[in-house]
C-alpha cells in the first residue's frame, strides 16, 4: 500500500509520533532562540530553500502585497533580507514600515510568522554582503530596475550586457539603490502541526520593556 493511501488514523499516528508537541515548558524563553532551533532542524532536514520566506507589506493606501524573499541572516536584532530600494516592497516599506514574514517548512509541519517594524541595515552591512554575491548577481543588481515595466526580456539582457562591460573586473561597487532591510520582531508565532487539527500555536509578544511573553493560541 502506498504511503499516501494509508488510513487516516494510521497517518495521524505517524504524525503524532514524528511531531512532538510544542509546549510552553520546552520552548525557548525568547523567540530568536526558538527560531534558531527550528531553523537548524530545517537545515538538518535538507529541505529545499529553508531560508525562503514570504514578506508581506502594505501600501500607503492600505493595499497588501506579498512575495518570496530569502533570509540572509538573523540575530537578536531581527531578520535580514536584501533588495532594490526602488522595488515595490521598498516603496511600500517607506510608506508603512510595518511588515510580516512567514516561514513554512511543510516536511516538518512547521510555520513561523513574524511581525514587526522594518528598517534599513547599515551601508557597511550592505557592502559586506554585496561583496559575497557571485559576480553575475552583482551585475544583475545594477541591471535590473526592479518592479519597473520592461519592453521585453531583451531590454533586461541588454542592460546586463551594458553593465558587464562597465564593470569588467571582479571588483563591482554596490549600487546606491540596493541594500538590506532588517525586520525587528514585536510578535512571533510558532505553529506545529498535530493530529486531528489540534495544532500547537505559541505566540511570543514583546512588552514595552522588551520582555517576551508566551501565549498559547487555539488552532
Amino acid at each position: 500500500m502506498a504511503a499516501n493511501s494509508a488510513p487516516r488514523a494510521v497517518r495521524s499516528a505517524l504524525v503524532a509520533e514524528n511531531r512532538p508537541p510544542l509546549s510552553e515548558s520546552d520552548a525557548a524563553r525568547e523567540p530568536i532562540a526558538q527560531f534558531a532551533r527550528w531553523y537548524d532542524d530545517a537545515l538538518a532536514s535538507e529541505l529545499p530553500l529553508p531560508n525562503a520566506m514570504t514578506l508581506a507589506t502594505v501600501s500607503a493606501d492600505g493595499k497588501p502585497s506579498a512575495r518570496m524573499v530569502l533570509l540572509k541572516g538573523f540575530d537578536a536584532r531581527g531578520f535580514v533580507f536584501y533588495t532594490n530600494y526602488k522595488s515595490r516592497k521598498a516603496v511600500e516599506l517607506a510608506a508603512n514600515s510595518h511588515g510580516c514574514l512567514v516561514f513554512y517548512w511543510p516536511a516538518n509541519e512547521r510555520q513561523v510568522r513574524i511581525e514587526g517594524r522594518v528598517e534599513k541595515v547599515t551601508e557597511r552591512e550592505s557592502d559586506q554582503y554585496f561583496r559575497t554575491r557571485p559576480r553575475d548577481s552583482r551585475i544583475g543588481a545594477w541591471a535590473s530596475p526592479q518592479s519597473a515595466a520592461l519592453d521585453g526580456r531583451r531590454a533586461l539582457e541588454d542592460r546586463f550586457e551594458q553593465f558587464s562591460k562597465r564593470y569588467p573586473e571582479e571588483e563591482i561597487p554596490r549600487p546606491h539603490f540596493w541594500g538590506g532591510y532588517r525586520l525587528k520582531p514585536s510578535a512571533v508565532e510558532f505553529w506545529q502541526g498535530q493530529p486531528n487539527r489540534l495544532h500547537d500555536r505559541l505566540l511570543y509578544v514583546s512588552d514595552n520593556n522588551g520582555v517576551w511573553h508566551i501565549n498559547r493560541l487555539a488552532p
